[in-house]
């Protein structure tokens, strides 16, 4: 009977030990999903912001010049505003993979495991 127990617990630790380190795989995984979602929101901060200035230099290249100057301008505006948007998108989909910010599938393994103890327990 000694035995048998040792051996349950041994058999226990192990079980925690590889739930544990399937947690931390799983965490490793989403904190880098959320450093790219990170570096796309930044990299779209910093086109918004080219946005902006195209924006300027087009409403004063407008009020300056003929036609061809501020159509330039503005066609130039028009397409970082696109890869802002574009780069925006892209960061919030990786956030929508990365969450929530908790190991899931370990969550499950130890509920399952629980939930088999449990059982055998009763047998």
């Amino acid at each position: 009977m000694g035995e048998l127990v040792q051996q349950a617990s041994q058999q226990l630790t192990e079980l925690v030990r590889g739930e544990l380190r399937l947690a931390q795989a799983e965490m490793q995984e989403k904190g880098r999903r959320y450093g790219k979602s990170g570096g796309l929101f930044g990299g779209a901060g910093v086109v918004g912001f080219l946005t902006l200035e195209a924006l300027v230099v087009t409403a004063i290249a407008a009020l300056a010049v003929p036609l061809p100057v501020w159509a330039a301008a503005l066609i130039v505006t028009a397409v970082l505003g696109v890869v802002a948007t574009v780069l925006a998108l892209n960061g919030r989909k990786q956030i929508h993979r990365a969450a929530p910010p908790k190991p899931e599938q370990a969550i499950e393994n130890v509920k399952a495991d629980v939930a088999e103890i449990k059982r055998s327990a009763h047998r």
